[in-house]
């Protein structure tokens, strides 16, 4: 019995690298690569080794016969892939790799002195960076977060109902107590060091800062109370220590989310789930308790474009069919949607919707008494408008969205609306910006004009692709670095390790090392144990400084 590749694919191709059959398609030296959505595995080549589901980090690797109800789609799904396509195996042997002359790209001499990178950012595109360092050369590495813990998006931007998803952090942590890092968490890169100080104590500096600014709908009304980024609503659930937990407010009947990406997806999933069924997640316990008095029982997520060309990804479209307790209903204002959602082809993302209730909704009445998600494509929101009876609240809060379409302007009422069009870079002080882009300039990494200096993940490509896809990018950037390193083309630091770690600890009163992380990692898993939860996230700085350094008392600022 084949396997096959489900709804947490990370991309990162990991499975492709053990497979002896080569039926895991596309590879990272294929053209589609890069575009795909997941990877697929071929019925017709698999031998059921399960050396792809032993290695995958994210648990999307499933046997097609242990396909559970919400994934029994994803066997068609890659074999429908396949359809038309020579599956490029040979029946010589038991290992059907065509293998070439080996080649060593990335490799410095044996006699090369150590180098010292550090590493800025602690999510997937720093730590695959530093997981490619720390196997291919002897570097040692610093890592680097402005947080007193590590994670990056990993902890911060995953749902709490994907938990297969943040299972990656798992992989990354080990290299966390590798003999080769050191950490430096809750140092800020241009507020407690500069740029050259950290450059100055290293052999070169790789910034892994990814975009953390919320995209402007640029519509009016958009600051009204009530209307926040969904990234905010994103780092609240996931008790970020930067989002107050009163921050969100979930007392309206309807939200509208602004956006159909995956993170749109991600918080209409949460607002109507059962918050029981989130109680056995690494949810953020002012969340949850926030979910249980909650009054939303409709959330709509607004697309400008139709169902064919949605933002998210069709594995996550599919998965928000099978919400339990939940309807899914589309909008069908207008006669070109429901063409589309007819007209979708077996591996069109359209086609997941294509059993979905289709009804033109009255935005006259209110929400009903059941828990739905409600997708309107075609539509552009034009304002946010307030209203005087929440004065009281705050000045006038959001009370309605007007949206434009094909049908002319509707105003759909709703007491929150969440900002979901995308995430920004912000400069990093010292480093060039490009604001048009809002990355860093570079050439394959390389900082353009520092020498040294080099970008990897949403800095340096901008906000797209998912976790996996910053394997390819790391492995760009650490062999441009390696590159440079043989070429004699790094600068020549002028401090060691040890002066780095004693100008961070003078700088910093949240500083965290590799010894802390862990004393916050037992504290919150033993946590979790008492509550029956994978963990209990510590939600202040206060917390996690105090929980890394013991019973020692916070120094007063």
């Amino acid at each position: 019995m084949a396997f096959a590749i489900t709804q947490t694919c990370c991309n990162d191709a990991t499975c492709v690298a053990v497979c002896p059959v080569n039926c895991i398609h596309p590879t990272p030296e294929e053209r589609a690569f890069g575009s795909t959505e997941m990877l697929h595995i071929d019925p017709r080549a698999c031998i059921d080794c399960g050396a792809c589901a032993d290695a995958c980090p994210v648990d999307a690797v499933v046997p097609v016969d242990r396909l559970r109800d919400g994934q029994k789609e994803y066997a068609a799904i890659n074999a429908a892939y396949f359809e038309g396509r020579d599956p490029g195996t040979s029946v010589t042997g038991p290992n059907f790799h065509a293998w070439g002359r080996p080649r060593f790209e990335r490799v410095l001499p044996p006699d090369f002195p150590t180098l010292r990178v550090a590493v800025v950012g602690t999510g997937p595109a720093g730590m695959y960076a530093a997981e490619d360092l720390l196997l291919h050369t002897d570097a040692e590495v610093t890592l680097v977060d402005r947080l007193p813990v590590a994670g990056g998006l990993v902890r911060y931007g995953v749902a709490p109902d994907h938990p297969a998803t943040k299972g990656v952090g798992e992989t990354f942590a080990r290299f966390h107590r590798h003999p080769r890092v050191r950490m430096a968490l809750g140092l800020e890169v241009g507020r407690d060091v500069t740029p050259e100080e950290l450059a100055a104590h290293h052999d070169a500096v790789v910034y892994a800062v990814g975009a953390s600014a919320a995209r402007s709908t640029g519509v009016p009304g958009e600051d009204l109370p009530g209307s926040i980024a969904a990234t905010t609503f994103v780092a609240w659930y996931n008790a970020h220590p930067e989002v107050a937990p009163d921050a969100v407010d979930l007392s309206a009947e309807r939200v509208v989310v602004v956006g159909n990406g995956n993170v749109a997806l991600d918080v209409a999933r949460v607002l109507v789930a059962d918050p029981e069924t989130l109680a056995g997640t690494d949810i953020a316990d002012h969340a949850l308790a926030a979910l249980r008095r909650s009054r939303v029982r409709e959330v709509v997520l607004l697309g400008r474009r139709g169902p064919e060309d949605a933002a998210c990804t069709r594995s996550e479209l599919l998965a928000l069919t099978h919400l339990d307790g939940v309807r899914v209903v589309v909008d069908a204002h207008d006669p070109l949607i429901t063409e589309a959602l007819d007209a979708a082809g077996p591996q069109d993302r359209a086609a997941a919707l294509r059993g979905a209730e289709r009804e033109r909704v009255d935005w006259s009445r209110p929400p009903g008494p059941e828990r739905r998600i409600v997708l309107r494509f075609r539509s552009a929101p034009v304002a946010a408008l307030g209203g005087a009876e929440r004065a009281e609240q705050g000045g006038g809060g959001v009370r309605a969205l007007r949206v434009s379409g094909a049908d002319g302007e509707a105003e759909i009422p709703a007491g929150m609306l969440l900002r979901a069009v995308g995430y920004r870079g912000v400069g990093v002080p010292g480093l060039p910006f490009d604001e048009a882009s809002g990355t860093v300039p570079h050439e394959a990494g390389r900082v353009a004009g520092r020498p040294g200096t080099y970008v990897v993940g949403w800095i340096k490509r901008g906000p797209s692709g998912g976790i996996g896809a910053n394997r390819t990018c790391a492995a760009e950037t650490v062999g441009s670095l390696i590159a440079d390193a043989a070429a004699g083309a790094l600068p020549a630091p002028s401090g060691g390790a040890r002066a780095f770690h004693r100008l961070a600890r003078r700088r910093s009163r949240h500083l965290v090392d590799a010894r802390g992380l862990a004393a916050i990692e037992r504290a919150e898993e033993a946590r979790g144990r008492r509550d029956g939860r994978p963990r209990v996230k510590l939600a202040t700085v206060e917390e996690l400084v105090a929980t890394a350094r013991g019973p020692r008392r916070l120094l007063p600022r």
